[in-house]
């Protein structure tokens, strides 16, 4: 467990935690914080946390989240996911997206993202279907969770021009890659 220290270090913080997601990228880190203000739970997303809870949270849906997570890393360990993506080439074992030889290290639910939208390459993915697979549940707080990871995923997709992920407004998103 990481505990955010007040807002006045959280630059520190941020460090620390791309640190440790570096080191160990196979590890889901769940945020469990009496901080239940939207820019809280948004930030600790931001800095790498792959869920956020506040207290006081419900110990049988904290218990069912670590079990998705547990799942997840149990499907992914046996299978060396590979995903053509335009140029870039994804490795969901890896946790990797390569193009022209450069790796760029992806954290867990941009790993998982991105394979949920390489799967259903040019089709539209529904919000509520990414939601739910990913994280568990479609609530509002998890919806801007959600926006965060899809532009870092905008941001990293760059280096090909006939990749976008299209955001298609009340309805989800595509991953569009032009031939």
């Amino acid at each position: 467990m990481i505990r955010r220290p007040p807002r006045s270090t959280q630059g520190v913080s941020s460090a620390a935690s791309d640190v440790y997601k570096r080191q160990n990228e196979h590890i889901p880190i769940i945020f469990l914080s009496a901080r239940s203000m939207q820019e809280d739970k948004i930030e600790g997303l931001k800095i790498g946390g792959d869920d956020y809870l506040t207290k006081p949270f419900d110990i049988d849906e904290l218990c069912l989240k670590i079990e998705v997570f547990l799942k997840r890393k149990e499907i992914n360990s046996g299978q060396n996911n590979i995903y053509k993506i335009g140029d870039f080439q994804l490795n969901v074992t890896e946790q990797t997206l390569s193009i022209l030889g450069i790796e760029k290290t992806l954290t867990l639910k941009e790993t998982e993202l991105l394979s949920l939208l390489a799967q259903k390459q040019n089709t539209i993915v529904k919000r509520e279907y990414i939601l739910v697979n990913l994280w568990g549940r479609n609530d509002y707080f998890l919806g801007r969770s959600l926006d965060v990871f899809i532009s870092k995923l905008r941001k990293k997709l760059t280096q090909d021009q006939n990749i976008s992920i299209e955001n298609i407004r009340g309805v989800g998103f595509r991953l569009n890659v032009a031939s």
